[in-house]
């Protein structure tokens, strides 16, 4: 199966300078291709939808390459060839997904908001002690060395992205299944915004929201966040009516507004360690629970985006980054041979009683408790649910 390892780096000052350059030319490459993308189109529209509908991704590469390079744009040369390649690659993949209807239009990538990131040639990326050696990166220092290969094995779609803090490079490489002895046991997971999780096995992992250093980051962040819409208001000097829309008009442009930038640092790095928190709990849970080695594990099949609907619930379900934890929960599951289960979104774990198997239809989702009119049993609600999915018929 192929994994995906994030290591920090720790770039020279030059080194950084180049990275940004490379970030650049990711982010320009993509939106060229989307202006071509539109200018093509709109041009097939103004001839009466006669000529060429759509540009290749290719013709636009060759474009780039051959034309611009070697006259208006010959900054792309100071960095990699493969970074204009793959970025403009990575735009008719969002172009492709739009069409098929699994994502929205692609957008540009802005030059102050958009994150920074660009591809590195998996061809010359070669793993030395100590670090790595990149296409006109040279040599690079890294936090910890990257996984070993097997010989005539190359790393899989190598990026290097700044998170505003550190830069990190994220490869994906090839590890074998790791065989293990399994305990026959099934478990069966029932996700909620009280707990994160309930498992059949009795072990019940808290809301890590609910912790105090959460908590604090939250109240900090939305104290730094007011600070930000004050120094946004004090730069506003009136408003503007395009159509039925209102626009502010700036004194001066944000992006000159040092005090401004520097705010926004702040708080970017407070949704950092907050994710970093989060992120870092859901990895020691999912990896606790595949650990214990059990054969088969059971979940519901949530819709999350129906969940997100919910105003009053929508928050807390954001927070609590289920899609990530039924996605930790399938990789670590391959890795370790044990078999995955999800059951039907509307199959009734909670108002099935685990030990009699009476059905409770008019169970509310205020009841915390499950009590069976059929056979007396008093459970918790969550416990209950877990112990249904547990006992799940195999197909």
């Amino acid at each position: 199966m192929l994994l995906s390892k994030k290591i920090r780096l720790k770039p020279t000052p030059e080194q950084e300078i180049v990275f940004r350059k490379s970030a650049g030319v990711a982010r320009w490459a993509y939106n060229y291709f989307l202006s071509e993308k539109e200018r093509v189109y709109q041009e097939y529209l103004a001839n009466g939808k006669t000529g060429a509908k759509s540009v290749s991704e290719g013709t636009v590469r060759k474009y780039i390459n051959n034309v611009l390079k070697k006259t208006t744009h010959t900054w792309l040369s100071e960095v990699g060839n493969n970074v204009m390649k793959q970025a403009v690659k990575d735009a008719n993949t969002a172009f492709q997904s739009y069409f098929k209807g699994f994502s929205d239009k692609p957008r540009y990538k802005s030059k102050h908001k958009s994150k920074l990131s660009f591809y590195v040639n998996y061809e010359s990326l070669s793993r030395k002690n100590g670090g790595f050696h990149g296409e006109k990166i040279g040599f690079v220092k890294t936090s910890e060395p990257l996984p070993k290969l097997k010989k005539g094995e190359k790393y899989s779609n190598p990026h290097i992205s700044f998170d505003g803090n550190y830069w990190y490079l994220t490869v994906g490489y090839e590890v074998s299944e790791t065989k293990c002895e399994l305990t026959g046991e099934s478990i069966g997971i029932d996700l909620g915004i009280k707990d994160l999780a309930i498992c059949s096995n009795g072990k019940t992992y808290q809301n890590i929201n609910n912790s105090h250093e959460i908590r604090r980051l939250e109240k900090v962040l939305k104290r730094e966040q007011r600070k930000l819409s004050r120094m946004l208001e004090q730069n506003i000097s009136g408003y503007r009516t395009v159509g039925d829309k209102r626009f502010p008009v700036f004194i001066r442009p944000l992006y000159e507004c040092k005090n401004f930038q520097k705010q926004k640092k702040i708080i970017k790095l407070l949704y950092r360690k907050l994710a970093n928190i989060r992120n870092n709990y859901l990895h020691q849970t999912t990896a606790e629970i595949v650990k214990t080695k059990p054969s088969r594990i059971v979940m519901e099949t949530l819709n999350v985006k129906g969940m997100m609907k919910n105003k009053h619930l929508a928050k807390a379900i954001q927070k609590q980054k289920f899609y990530e934890f039924k996605r930790q929960i399938a990789y670590k599951c391959q890795r370790y041979d044990i078999v995955l289960v999800e059951v039907p979104t509307f199959y009734p774990s909670s108002k099935t009683c685990s030990c009699c198997g009476n059905v409770k239809k008019d169970l509310k989702l205020s009841d915390r408790v499950y009590r069976c009119n059929h056979c007396g049993l008093a459970i918790d609600r969550d416990f209950n649910a877990s112990l249904n999915l547990a006992n799940y018929p195999s197909v």
